[in-house]
């Protein structure tokens, strides 16, 4: 093959040189050259690829192999994708889960080509291994707290070992040898390791996943197993962890205290998930979700329910099942257009409470969108009782929510230009003008509830639903609606009055999330005090007196605050005009 480009690819922890490459038609390929004297290791590894491909799993499909003046050399399919590891945080807890699924269901394919009979046994073999990483570990300089624990587990468990089967491994399978392409499937990628072995010490890895992504990690052994997990299994893979675990300080000491640190973090981790190798069961298993699907998408509930009458909106394209509301929702597109469907009235996974009430409170949400209506409010097209329950339906709005929950499009957010967001915090402003101008107290407000289109630059607010007419009353105390990220001090007191210098302090505490600079520790201690508290002046991106405008917003007593949003619209203009 004739190539006209060739790029390196400088990641990953093998010896093989790799390049994006591409032919005279653009088709691009990933090249793998390695040294000579691995011709027969990468010959059988390019032959074992062809037949882990013939059984469809989803991977760079092996194209070419031979000898080259830089050594011997593979050319493989070019997935168009993202690395899994870097792009799973930003999915919702029930697609982490359905990958971690397929994940688990494309290693149980691996696993059906077995080990040449020729094959040591595995009891003797890794009985071998372990025993020269427990000698590894007891010469190492550096100890882990309480990694006796690790050495102990083993001892105890190496019966498990006896009679164990031995397949074709992977060899390092977990989240970070994944991608995603831009269809949404997943791929595995780098073979380099592969082996045989007992099929589930092939699971040792999973503490890659469970630390980024634990219900990517709690799928992929459901779906391997088919969501019946046998005891025997964790034991096992205890072991296999217990194992693994010890050999990895004194491997990383030639890289650096940075590793080291990174392994001794890591063990801390493991020892936690096993409470000090007492219990085989890790902390971050979860054992599933119900799911069901509509066109193709998975979405979770508590039990099955019918939502056939969707078909009345068109193609589901998206579905949003994380929220406690009881509330379930749809992205639709029919002839065209796109619609928002927000529906209550089916068992939703995360709501502990009676169906009925959700649809009341549901209803009860009506009148609030239509006395609301702006030009940034999502547009409410109709509500009507539908499938045993009551939906509202919206005109589709583009754009990702800027929340903190949601860190990859906040990280963009914050990265616009300062003008650009002064416009946003500008049009959340007109919309929360508008509110109090038509006798309503903005409730649950925060910045989940902003749609910011990167594309348009627009700005779309949404989920208004706790929004209420004044006078309004703290009848919940500590509990009261809204994100303590952004809380004012009266959201947590039982018995006080919600009104207009309430939402002056949340849009003060917006102010200091778009424009200040905040630590973990500071936005936990929010949490733990019950207390919004804001960015210290040299953390602000903004002019002092922008500051200063920003700061009366969020004055813990009410008399000291802007005493309408009008006003503090006035001040913070004139903040603006004196930078």
């Amino acid at each position: 093959m004739n190539f006209v480009t060739k790029e390196p690819i400088n990641k990953g922890w093998s010896s093989d040189k790799k390049y994006c490459v591409t032919d005279e038609n653009g088709t691009r390929y990933l090249l793998r050259v390695s040294d000579i004297a691995q011709h027969d290791t990468k010959q059988s590894e390019f032959n074992m690829m062809k037949q882990v491909a013939s059984f469809g799993v989803p991977m760079c499909q092996p194209i070419e192999f031979g000898i080259c003046e830089d050594g011997v050399y593979s050319i493989q399919s070019w997935i168009d994708g993202e690395d899994a590891e870097q792009v799973m945080s930003g999915y919702s807890d029930t697609e982490q889960y359905v990958y971690g699924l397929e994940a688990g269901r494309i290693l149980r394919k691996i696993h059906s080509i077995p080990a040449p009979a020729t094959q040591e046994d595995w009891e003797i073999r890794f009985n071998r291994k372990m025993d020269y990483k427990i000698k590894k570990y007891v010469e190492c300089p550096i100890k882990y707290e309480n990694g006796q624990a690790f050495i102990d587990y083993i001892n105890e468990n190496r019966h498990l070992l006896k009679n164990r089967p031995q397949v074709y491994q992977h060899g390092d399978y977990h989240i970070g040898n994944m991608m995603i392409d831009r269809g949404g499937q997943l791929h595995v990628i780098d073979f380099n390791r592969n082996d045989y072995g007992d099929p589930w010490e092939e699971f040792n890895r999973i503490v890659w996943c469970a630390q980024k992504a634990p219900l990517f990690a709690s799928g992929m052994v459901n779906g391997y197993f088919d969501n019946n997990v046998p005891m025997e299994f964790w034991r096992l893979l205890a072991l296999y962890i217990s194992s693994n675990t010890l050999s990895s300080v004194y491997w990383a000491i030639p890289f650096g205290q940075d590793e080291v640190n990174t392994m001794l973090n890591q063990a801390k981790e493991v020892l936690s998930w096993y409470d000090n190798m007492r219990n085989p069961v890790p902390t971050w298993y979860f054992k599933g979700y119900y799911l069901q699907y509509i066109d193709g998408i998975p979405f979770k509930l508590k039990s099955t329910f019918d939502f056939s009458f969707m078909k009345e909106y068109g193609t589901v394209f998206k579905v949003y099942d994380d929220q406690d509301s009881g509330n379930i929702c749809f992205g639709t597109e029919k002839d065209g257009q796109r619609y928002f469907v927000k529906f209550a009235g089916a068992p939703t996974e995360q709501y502990g409470g009676d169906p009925a009430d959700a649809i009341s409170r549901l209803k009860a949400t009506l009148p609030i969108y239509s006395d609301l209506k702006h030009e940034n409010l999502i547009e409410l097209i109709e509500a009507k009782e539908i499938g045993d329950g009551f939906a509202m339906v919206f005109k589709w709005a583009d754009g990702d929510c800027m929340g903190r929950m949601y860190p990859a499009a906040y990280r963009r957010f914050i990265q616009l230009p300062i003008n650009d967001r002064l416009a946003v915090f500008s049009d959340i402003l007109s919309f929360l003008e508008c509110v109090v101008s038509r006798n309503y107290v903005a409730i649950d407000f925060y910045d989940g509830s902003i749609l910011y289109d990167f594309a348009t630059d627009t700005t779309t607010i949404c989920d208004i639903d706790f929004f209420r007419r004044k006078p309004a009353v703290n009848d919940m105390g500590a509990d009261y609606f809204g994100t303590k990220r952004l809380k004012a001090p009266e959201e947590y007191q039982y018995g006080a009055v919600i009104d207009e210098s309430t939402t002056v302090f949340t849009l003060g505490a917006l102010l200091f999330d778009f424009f200040g600079s905040f630590r973990d520790e500071d936005i936990r201690e929010r949490y733990e005090k019950n207390a919004f508290k804001p960015c210290p002046a040299e953390r602000w991106e903004l002019s002092r007196p922008c500051y200063e405008a920003a700061l009366k917003a969020v004055m813990p007593e009410r008399d000291r605050r802007y005493g309408s949003i009008v006003a503090f619209r006035t001040a913070w203009q004139k903040a603006l005009l004196a930078e």
